[in-house]
C-alpha cells in the first residue's frame, strides 16, 4: 500500500504581501489612534487590560 502525498505550493511574494500590508495597517492605525488620545485615557485603557488579565497592578 503506498500513500501519495502532494502538497500546493504559493509564491513567497504573494504569500507575504497579505500580511506585511495587514501589520502595517494596524501598528499604523494603534499609532495613531494613541496619538489622537488623552494620557488618562490610555491609563485607563491600560489599566482594565491588566485586571482583565488577571495581572496585579496595585
Amino acid at each position: 500500500m503506498a500513500t501519495q502525498t502532494t502538497t500546493a505550493g504559493k509564491t513567497a511574494s504573494g504569500s507575504i504581501i497579505l500580511p506585511v500590508i495587514a501589520c502595517f495597517a494596524i501598528g499604523f492605525g494603534l499609532i495613531f489612534m494613541s496619538g489622537l488620545v488623552q494620557a488618562e485615557t490610555l491609563h485607563d485603557a491600560a489599566h482594565d487590560v491588566r485586571h482583565a488579565t488577571g495581572f496585579p497592578c496595585h
